[in-house]
């Protein structure tokens, strides 16, 4: 009896641990791996691996000796450079030029071996900006002219300008510079010579001139000149210019000039510092750039002493015209 309960006992304690194993092994994935071997089956386990076969050679038993034979070195010694005679059937250079050649012929320009590039000629041109007669608020109307012109190659030119206006038929003022113009960038030109003035009211100078003239960014034309006189005189002239266009042969033009000296000149009643300036309008009409008549209205006035040198001969010191013109060159 005794021998059966302990029997009983002993199979609880085994279910008991039975039971405990499975839950254990249902909750880690790792159980029972203790027992597993860890290295991987062989799978050439038992191959006899000494002697493996060598790869098949996809060439073996062709016959390589009679393949395609070698190309040959290149002789460099049987070409013929560029140049020697021309070949029989080459196509004549003169076939379409009428028969006209180069120095010969009715073209034929003496001592000219060459073609010349356009910078290498030498052009001339004349260019007058103001030819106009200027109808003053108080009278005393005038004729002005404002002329420029020039002979040279691209890069350098010889440059005339002039500048006066006449009353009565005779010049009252005059101002001629006379300028050598060398081209420093594709748009600018920087000048060098003398100024000439004259008046018929007082004495004449002469200046040395050093300036730059061309054509400023948003297309603005520009010309600026520094004088240096006898005597310390010394003086500075701007001019700038754009023009709007309205049409294709209708152009509105302003421009703006001014003049300061250095030194007062009481001889020819000129104060120092900003001594004159102008701004006006002009409206042309290009008939040929060549031909341009226009009409306009300026504004100009003289500022500090020399305003006062005008007011105590009576007259004013600003003034109000309208111009009439023409602008041509050639």
């Amino acid at each position: 009896m005794l021998k059966a309960k302990n029997l009983q006992v002993v199979a609880l304690v085994c279910a008991s641990f039975a039971s405990v194993a499975a839950y254990a092994q249902s909750t880690d994935p790792h159980a029972g791996h203790g027992a597993m071997q860890m290295d991987a089956a062989d799978p050439h386990a038992g191959h006899d691996m000494k002697a493996k076969p060598a790869a098949a050679d996809p060439h073996a038993g062709h016959d390589m000796s009679g393949g395609a034979a070698p190309e040959p070195a290149m002789d460099h010694g049987a070409m013929q450079m560029q140049g020697g005679s021309a070949p029989a059937d080459a196509r004549d250079p003169h076939a379409y030029s009428n028969g006209i050649k180069l120095g010969d012929g009715d073209y034929m320009v003496p001592g000219v071996d060459r073609l010349m590039l356009a910078d290498e000629h030498t052009f001339a041109s004349l260019r007058g900006e103001q030819l106009e007669r200027r109808f003053n608020d108080g009278g005393n109307d005038a004729t002005a002219y404002s002329l420029q012109g020039w002979y040279g190659t691209t890069y350098n030119r010889f440059v005339i300008k002039a500048e006066g206006d006449a009353e009565k038929r005779r010049i009252q003022e005059s101002r001629t510079e006379l300028l050598w113009s060398r081209a420093i960038a594709s748009y600018w030109d920087v000048q060098a010579g003398v100024r000439l003035d004259s008046s018929r009211e007082g004495p004449d100078r002469q200046w040395a001139a050093f300036g730059i003239q061309g054509l400023a960014p948003y297309w603005f034309e520009v010309d600026a000149t520094a004088y240096i006189g006898s005597g310390g005189r010394t003086a500075l002239r701007v001019e700038a210019s754009y023009e709007l266009l309205i049409t294709q042969k209708l152009i509105l033009e302003p421009k703006v000039e001014l003049q300061a000296f250095g030194k007062r000149d009481p001889a020819l009643r000129l104060g120092s510092g900003l001594a004159e300036a102008s701004a006006g309008l002009r409206l042309r009409y290009e008939f040929t750039r060549q031909f341009a008549p226009y009409i306009g209205v300026e504004r100009a006035g003289s500022f500090g002493e020399t305003a006062d040198f005008v007011r105590a001969e009576g007259g004013k010191p600003v003034k109000t015209r309208f111009v009439a013109g023409l602008r041509f060159w050639f």
